[in-house]
């Protein structure tokens, strides 16, 4: 009989495993080592954003004209002017440093207790955090040494240190504590050190091995160091996921009455088949992010299908091969009371457990059951109805209270304009007499609208034919009256003063960039969208040769979105339990999360999916009824899926717990979609649909008859029902042959008769399986 590859794979590293094991060490260590010798290649403001803010970054990258990174200090005393002294001074210590430029004498504010000192960092902007430690050590001194006054500092360089202070702390902890979470809870699924410690060393090798090669790629394709988070965190779950799900199968063939050769042999050709197929399918689903237009989803796109397919190469190559030398010792370090539970569950009980008595209900009443499933779900995504999208600022991005937060809304709310203004960029002869005056009646029309600051500036670099025009926007930089600025400048001022006097004109600066990539991400949704429903059915109906089981998943899959989306709204927008969870109501979710959690839970729901829907058809390929299939796949892998999905779950939740809003509300949707697509969705909104469509579960028009056909069964023959082909360490009650329907395993074609009805149709009536 022909071996699918997973089988293969299997076979090949069980017979070569010191080549496998070596081999992936070597790898991994290699691929790391290069990968950091060569550093990461970030991506530039104009390849981060889109529409006209990217053109003109683009005309300011070619002349080799880069805006530098501008600072903000602001000094306030309780009576009016009592700051100059401490001001002035400041303004000259901070000159001293030499790391500054263009530096203004403070500009005292319209109350008069208030004054503002502003400069540049010298040299690259994206470098500027590495040269602002000793302005900001002049600043703290000033702060502490004038308890009288109060002293704030923002800008681009101080912004961006506090930030990589922050995301650092951050990383730490969801590293120091995802890790050990996910081991405690293998611990429990396996009861024994050496298994726990198998998927978490293998996941985290893969992720070690994409570290350094997207490293590699970023010298081809920029990418943001953020892209490193996301795989992490999908690296991780999927990682243990996989071979999670492979060494129980392995697990469950020994308990079965198999010898350790041919147990492997069967995880190899079933869970290993599974793990190939989810594989891809996630793969798929996140190569759809680069339909979005985006260089940032782009780069998540590339940094998730890298760590899937290496964690997937780990799960159906490296894993076998540690299992074969392993053999028995995949059961050493087993913990009290734990580890007897857990072989007990692994050995398939002689009565029906708490699953099958969960799961017959469901099947007996699929109707009912599919009808309050799939309204707790919709009455869950109803929320997500009402979403608003928006670039969280600063104060929602970190909560009010936050240092850098409080200096941003004390010096903007005190000068108007942010600290970044809108700026117009023109490419053509700055130095002819039409453009001077096309200029002078810029700032006419500007000083018209009423809609902007005073103080207007404009930069003419006649050697490169570009010149930059600074505009103070109304408001805070961010708010509605700063938009309304914004399309003011887009729609009218500039259209009417400077479009005919230049050759090309764009508008940028941190409002407009945050728009026009606001913007990118609607239009982007749709093609992503198409793209992931298209190929997640075409994958579906290739693995499964069923037309209902392909739609299903897409169903399923988007129930759980919407859901996700609804808690996700309710929580963050609405405020509705934030309290409760320690978190803050915003009033919007952030712009790039939903297409972000799209295409990550129709990726990661797809591994239940495949690995509950093989088992289902695995059964049936053995001449079990619809009804019968469906109780014997939810029993043999509800074990694996609770597993499975409390590690997704505790590892997203402590990305909930992380100081920055777009991370707890990922951190919140995933984990809530997760928990609900591996209880509500696979436990009983799958089953009783399955259950409602019966034999036609496996319809396929005839036209589509030449697709490929996939065995869904294991391959070795049935074991032989002897204690003594019992590995050393099992219980006793493990020492038999068990039926079909609990986990033995029969060679294709062989249907074991243990007093069930294998063959005859699913009876609702009289509950028989």
């Amino acid at each position: 009989m022909k071996q699918n590859l997973a089988a293969r794979l299997g076979g090949w590293s069980t017979r070569h495993r010191k080549t496998a094991i070596f081999g992936w060490l070597l790898f991994v260590v290699l691929i790391a080592v290069v990968g950091g010798a060569s550093g990461m290649v970030e991506m530039t403001h104009s390849e981060e954003g889109a529409g006209d803010s990217v053109k003109a970054e683009k005309i300011l990258e070619d002349a080799g004209l880069q805006t530098p990174a501008s600072e903000m200090v602001m000094v306030r005393s309780p009576e009016p002017d009592g700051w100059q002294k401490v001001a002035g001074q400041l303004a000259t210590d901070i000159a001293g440093t030499g790391e500054v430029e263009h530096l203004k004498p403070p500009v005292r504010s319209e109350s008069g207790r208030e004054g503002l000192i502003t400069f540049d960092m010298k040299g690259d902007a994206d470098s500027a955090s590495d040269r602002v430690d000793p302005v900001m050590d002049l600043v703290d001194q000033a702060a502490k040494s004038h308890k009288e006054l109060e002293v704030y500092q923002f800008g681009e360089a101080s912004s961006a240190t506090w930030l990589e202070t922050v995301l650092g702390d951050d990383m730490k902890k969801a590293e120091f504590t995802a890790v050990p979470l996910a081991l405690g809870i293998l611990f429990v699924v396996f009861g024994a050190a050496v298994a726990a410690l198998l998927p978490v060393i293998l996941a985290l090798t893969a992720c070690i091995a994409t570290f350094g090669a997207l490293a590699l790629i970023s010298h081809q394709m920029h990418l943001t160091p953020t892209i490193n988070s996301v795989m992490f965190l999908v690296g991780l779950a999927v990682g243990v996921d996989y071979c999670l799900f492979y060494l129980r199968r392995e697990r469950d063939a020994r308990a079965g009455g198999h010898d350790s050769a041919t147990a492997l042999r069967i995880a190899a050709a079933t869970s290993g088949r599974t793990v190939l197929v989810s594989g891809f399918t996630v793969m798929v689903a996140m190569a759809g992010m680069f339909f979005s237009g985006l260089l940032l989803f782009k780069g998540f796109a590339v940094a998730t299908i890298v760590v899937v397919f290496i964690a997937m190469l780990g799960s159906v190559t490296v894993l076998p091969a540690m299992l074969s030398w392993l053999g028995d010792r995949v059961n050493k370090g087993r913990l009290p009371f734990v580890g007897r539970r857990a072989q007990r569950r692994a050995a398939p009980p002689a009565r029906p457990g708490v699953v099958t008595t969960l799961i017959r209900p469901v099947v007996g009443r699929p109707k009912v059951f599919a009808v309050l499933a799939a309204a707790l779900l919709v009455v869950l995504g109803a929320p997500a109805l009402g979403m608003k999208t928006e670039q969280l600022g600063l104060e929602k991005q970190f909560g009010k209270d936050a240092g850098i937060a409080v200096a941003f809304r004390e010096i903007t709310d005190t000068f108007p304009g942010g600290p970044s203004p809108a700026q117009v960029v023109m490419e053509g002869d700055v130095r002819s007499p039409r453009f001077t005056a096309a200029v002078a009646d810029f700032k006419k029309q500007a000083a018209a609208a009423g809609e902007f600051g005073k103080d207007i500036e404009v930069s003419i670099h006649p050697d490169q034919g570009v010149a930059e025009i600074d505009v103070p926007l109304a408001g805070n930089g961010t708010d509605d009256a700063s938009k309304r600025s914004l399309e003011t400048l887009r729609d009218e001022v500039v259209p009417s003063t400077l479009a005919d006097a230049t050759d090309q004109v764009y508008v940028t600066g941190d409002l407009a960039s945050s728009m026009d990539f606001n913007d990118q991400l609607k239009a982007g949704i749709v093609p992503v969208f198409v793209f992931i429903i298209a190929m997640t059915f075409l994958l579906m109906l290739v693995c499964f040769r069923s037309v209902p089981i392909a739609l299903v998943s897409i169903v399923l899959n988007l129930l759980s979105v919407a859901a996700a989306y609804g808690v996700m709204v309710a929580v963050f927008q609405h405020g509705w339990g934030a309290g409760l969870l320690g978190m803050e109501k915003v009033g919007a979710i952030e712009s790039w999360m939903p297409l972000f959690v799209l295409v990550i839970l129709f990726g990661l729901s797809m591994d239940y999916h495949v690995f509950v829907v093989s088992r289902i058809r695995e059964a049936h390929d053995r001449g079990r009824s619809t009804g019968a299939a469906i109780v014997e796949g939810i029993q043999a892998t509800a074990g694996s899926i609770s597993g499975a999905a409390a590690i997704m779950v505790a590892v997203f939740a402590v990305f909930a717990m992380l100081s920055m809003q777009d991370m707890q509300q990922m951190g919140v949707g995933l984990a809530v979609a997760v928990l609900l697509d591996a209880t509500l969705v696979r436990m009983v909104l799958l089953p009783s649909v399955m259950a409602l469509l019966g034999e036609k579960n496996w319809y396929l028009p005839r036209w589509l008859g030449w697709l490929p056909h996939f065995s869904h069964g294991e391959e070795p023959a049935a074991p032989v029902a002897t204690h003594a082909a019992q590995p050393a360490g099992y219980p006793a009650a493990q020492q038999q042959t068990h039926p079909t329907a609990h986990g033995s395993y029969a060679a294709p074609g062989q249907v074991q008769d243990h007093g069930q009805d294998h063959g005859r149709p699913y009876d609702d009536g009289a509950r028989r399986y």
